[in-house]
């Protein structure tokens, strides 16, 4: 599937956005790099980082004073999964 439009093996027309992105990869990277970092900085900026596993709050920056490494959320995550498995 690597290299080919996921729209038309489906039987889809192919958005516009998705065609641009398709013909400019170079400035669509950059345009998904810088976008994805402000909606980053912008949650981070508001302090109201949480993560939740079947609608339960397993992580909150508010409560904690911090936001978790990737590895953390992983772990949680497991957690909840091995936990959610016993009941």
């Amino acid at each position: 599937m690597a290299g080919q439009n996921p729209f038309q093996m489906v039987g889809m027309q192919t958005p516009s956005a998705f065609q641009w992105a398709l013909n400019n990869k170079i400035s669509s990277c950059m345009l998904l790099f810088f976008l994805g970092n402000a909606i980053g900085g912008q949650l981070i900026s508001t302090g109201a980082f949480e993560v939740s596993f079947n609608d339960q709050v397993i992580w909150s920056k508010l409560e904690s004073g911090r936001v978790p490494q990737p590895q953390e959320i992983f772990h949680m995550i497991d957690d909840q999964i091995r936990l959610v498995g016993h009941k």
